[in-house]
């Protein structure tokens, strides 16, 4: 579902020309649209401040994306599973279709065939969307057992853009996961990315917005907003594995009650550290103190 108008310019469907309807009373604009819905078809894209601009952030395969103007070879609209608005090219997108499936691994690939031997397709992220046709009920050849080395046949699932997912990869999107945290340790040493979403480059609300998504609680797209989250805790109290912890500009999830997973600058990666260390290291440099401590509601 479509999150709510706001007047937070990330999150307001208007471009100063085209305004969704839901903001009809609200901003002027020249034309107000229901906007057409549609699918993010490559695996990973920017989702841009304008035309060819600086990344905003980055949506993945299968994620809905409500386009309300084409201006040349670029569509605007919305985000519908954080709100972020922005541009990216026409070409990204696809015809809606329901999807089925999401990638519960850190990656995964799609291949051209259910063979462990055909080449790849593509290369997905952790939190990807997939519609599953049908269960592809050829297994691997013996040479891809062999390389396996184990002799066990790998199930592959037939996508409805003609590829084929290995079946390990990816739940059924009707079973989220139970533990945002657990989701988020899967991307353990992920490189950090400015405004990334994947296993290929992630930031640190990308991080808590990963683990959040894959157990089915909404979350917006960026830290300042993800403060309103759950519940306020009283500051200093004891913190326990879920807790969100909040700098300006920057948030993390508690692994414990002492131990910080966050996507960072410092190490430009994902990396766990204890709290107190990153509280000290992240003062010095001159980032503040802890602003925000946040309990999700489970």
């Amino acid at each position: 579902m479509r999150p709510e108008p706001s007047f937070d310019p990330r999150l307001m469907p208007f471009n100063g020309h085209v305004a969704h309807v839901s903001l009809r009373g609200r901003v002027e604009a020249g034309r107000f649209v229901e906007g057409l819905r549609m699918r993010i078809a490559p695996a990973l894209i920017d989702l841009n401040l304008e035309p060819k601009g600086p990344r905003a952030r980055q949506l993945l395969m299968g994620q809905a994306f409500v386009m309300l103007e084409l201006r040349g070879d670029h569509a605007f609209g919305q985000a519908e599973h954080d709100g972020h608005v922005g541009w990216l090219p026409m070409a990204a997108l696809d015809d809606w279709a329901d999807p089925t499936h999401r990638v519960g691994a850190p990656a995964t690939h799609l291949y051209t065939a259910p063979d462990l031997k055909a080449p790849e397709a593509a290369s997905l992220s952790l939190g990807a969307r997939l519609t599953i046709k049908a269960s592809d009920k050829a297994k691997s050849r013996q040479a891809g057992k062999t390389a396996l080395g184990g002799g066990a046949a790998v199930p592959f699932l037939a996508t409805d853009c003609g590829h084929f997912v290995p079946a390990q990869h990816v739940l059924p999107l009707h079973q989220p996961a139970q533990d945002p945290v657990a989701v988020a340790e899967s991307l353990l040493g992920t490189p950090y990315l400015w405004g990334g979403n994947s296993r290929w480059g992630i930031d640190c609300s990308g991080l808590v917005q990963a683990g959040c998504l894959a157990c089915a609680i909404p979350c917006p797209p960026d830290s300042d907003l993800q403060q309103a989250l759950g519940q306020p805790l009283v500051q200093e109290a004891p913190l326990k594995r879920g807790d969100l912890v909040f700098w300006k500009g920057h948030v993390g999830w508690m692994l414990d009650g002492a131990r910080l997973l966050h996507a960072n600058a410092h190490h430009m990666a994902v990396a766990i550290e204890p709290l107190a260390e990153a509280r000290a290291r992240i003062k010095a440099a001159g980032g503040g103190d802890i602003i925000a401590w946040r309990r999700l509601d489970r």
